[in-house]
């Protein structure tokens, strides 16, 4: 049986962003973007720890929730979002993961 068409799968963005601290494994990173994008649909596909507690993650949002999320990610203290756009490769290729 196939699956969804891409056109059934609905639009979605990727986001890559900064964690200042507190995000060194990938459990820790996802328990605090849960608090943030809390009410979103939003999936962590990498995570990329740093020397210094730090983290570098890249999500999936749909693209009717990107202008929230992107929002509430920089509204939070030290938080930034890095780059956007709708290929997961193009985000990696700017973030210089893989």
């Amino acid at each position: 049986m196939a699956g969804l068409g891409k056109a059934a799968r609905g639009k979605r963005r990727w986001i890559g962003l900064r964690i200042p601290n507190g995000a060194a494994s990938r459990a820790s990173c996802e328990g605090l973007l849960k608090a943030v994008l809390e009410g979103l649909q939003w999936k962590m596909y990498d995570h990329i720890p740093g020397p210094d507690g730090s983290a570098t993650a890249i999500i999936r949002v749909p693209l009717y929730d990107c202008e929230s999320a992107t929002s509430r990610i920089n509204s939070e203290e030290g938080w930034r979002t890095l780059t956007r756009s709708g290929k997961i490769k193009l985000v990696r290729e700017r973030l210089k993961v893989n």
